[in-house]
């Protein structure tokens, strides 16, 4: 089994290339949605979210208001890291079930923090998502209709995108076409073949 991980800063096409390997046949797992998932109304980490940041953090039904939550840990990085003490473990230990339960030759699976939480080297192959700085800013905006300083604070409370490049084992330049990107994810495909014919 081989264990690959696809990740990238916001807005630079992880969703994108995620989608195009499923529909090529590659599993895939998107941690975003495991996270949507941990906080819905009456698990384990909404009731923690609640009693670390207060009752207003969440909605009426018990689940986590996260436009509000987000809207403050974007401005504290001190409270970012105290969410991400609750969220992260409980992503990776679904991850990792995740794998256990693929019976395939390769699993990928889409993670945005992935350097930040140093949890790349539980996975045997990383690919990484890019596109310039002006591309990925005007793509925030647009996408997630916020503000431009907004926007600027939830890019920089990640890595630089060509510092998680330049770590990668491949690099999906997104920032041209989507004839362009697709080509890439072509290549990607056979850099993954490759890498299972090696041995992982």
């Amino acid at each position: 089994m081989l264990k690959a991980v696809l990740t990238g800063g916001i807005a630079t096409g992880k969703s994108y290339v995620l989608a195009k390997l499923r529909q090529q046949g590659v599993p895939t797992l998107d941690a975003d949605d495991l996270v949507h998932g941990i906080l819905k109304a009456g698990t384990k980490t909404s009731k923690a979210i609640g009693e670390t940041f207060g009752s207003e953090f969440l909605k009426s039904d018990g689940s986590v208001d996260r436009e509000r939550l987000g809207a403050m840990v974007f401005r504290d990085s001190e409270r970012r890291r105290q969410l991400e003490a609750l969220t992260h473990p409980v992503v990776y230990e679904a991850i990792r079930s995740w794998y256990l339960g693929l019976n395939g030759p390769v699993g990928m699976v889409s993670v945005p923090l992935l350097y930040e939480t140093g949890r790349e080297r539980d996975f045997d192959f990383v690919a990484v998502t890019y596109c310039t700085p002006e591309e990925q800013l005007k793509r925030l905006v647009l996408r997630d209709r916020m503000e431009e300083e907004q926007a600027l604070r939830r890019i920089a409370a990640q890595l630089p995108a060509a510092e998680k490049a330049s770590r990668a084992d491949f690099v999906v330049d997104t920032s041209s076409s989507f004839e362009s990107t697709d080509r890439q994810i072509e290549s990607l495909l056979v850099a993954i073949n490759h890498k299972l014919r090696d041995g992982c």
